[in-house]
C-alpha cells in the first residue's frame, strides 16, 4: 500500500510541474496552435517520451548511489528540497505574468515525426527536469525501492506527461479553451507552485529523520 501511495504522490507532483508553464509548455501550445493539432499531440508525445527517459535514468541512479553512499541520499533531500522551494516561489511569483504565444508561422510546417523529436529534444535538453526528478524520486521513493517500480513507473509517467501535454494541444489549438486556460492561468500556477513547496518542505523535513 505504502508503494501505491508513493506512485500515486509522483504522479500527482509531476503533473503539478508540468501544468504551470515552462519550455516544454510553450513548445507544445506553439506547435499547436502555429502548426497543426496532430504536430502539437506529436510533441506532446516527445515530452512523455523524454520524460520516460529522465525517470528510468533517475530510478537507476538514485538507486544505485544511494545503496552505496548512503549520506548522498539525505544531502539530495536537503538541496532538492531547496530547488524545490525556489521552483515553487518562481512559478508563485510568475502567477500573475500572461504566456506569450505566437501565431501562425510562416515557414513549412514540421511533419509529426520533426514535432516529436522537437518535443523529445526540448525535454531532454532541459537541465531543471532532471533535477526535479531527482528531488520528487528522493523525497517519495525508499533508498531501495523495489524492483516492481522500474516496470510500473515509466510507462505511468508517460501517461501522465503526454497525456498533460496531449491535453493543452488540443485546448491550445481550438480558440474558446485556449481562452479558458489562459483566464484560469494564475490559479494554476498558484496550485503547482503550492504542491511543489509542499513537496520541498517533505524532502528537507525527512532528511533530518
Amino acid at each position: 500500500m505504502d508503494l501505491i501511495v508513493s506512485i500515486i504522490l509522483i504522479l500527482g507532483s509531476l503533473l503539478a510541474g508540468a501544468v504551470s508553464p515552462g519550455p516544454s509548455f510553450l513548445l507544445v501550445a506553439k506547435t499547436a496552435m502555429g502548426h497543426s493539432r496532430q504536430n502539437g499531440v506529436a510533441a506532446a508525445m516527445g515530452m512523455g517520451a523524454g520524460s520516460v527517459l529522465f525517470s528510468a535514468l533517475a530510478l537507476m541512479g538514485l538507486s544505485v548511489v544511494f545503496t552505496r553512499i548512503p549520506v548522498l541520499y539525505f544531502s539530495l533531500k536537503i538541496t532538492g528540497g531547496a530547488y524545490l522551494i525556489c521552483l515553487a516561489y518562481q512559478i508563485w511569483t510568475g502567477a500573475g505574468k500572461g504566456v506569450v504565444l505566437s501565431g501562425k508561422h510562416t515557414r513549412r510546417p514540421p511533419t509529426p515525426a520533426g514535432s516529436f523529436f522537437t518535443g523529445l529534444g526540448t525535454q531532454l535538453s532541459n537541465p531543471k527536469t532532471a533535477l526535479v526528478y531527482a528531488g520528487i524520486f528522493a523525497a517519495l521513493l525508499p533508498a531501495k525501492p523495489p524492483p516492481l517500480i522500474y516496470f510500473i513507473l515509466p510507462p505511468l509517467i508517460f501517461t501522465v506527461e503526454a497525456g498533460w501535454y496531449t491535453f493543452v494541444a488540443l485546448m491550445l489549438s481550438s480558440a474558446m479553451p485556449r481562452a479558458a486556460y489562459l483566464n484560469s492561468k494564475s490559479l494554476f500556477d498558484r496550485i503547482a507552485a503550492a504542491a511543489m513547496a509542499g513537496l520541498g518542505l517533505k524532502l528537507i523535513s525527512d532528511s533530518s529523520v
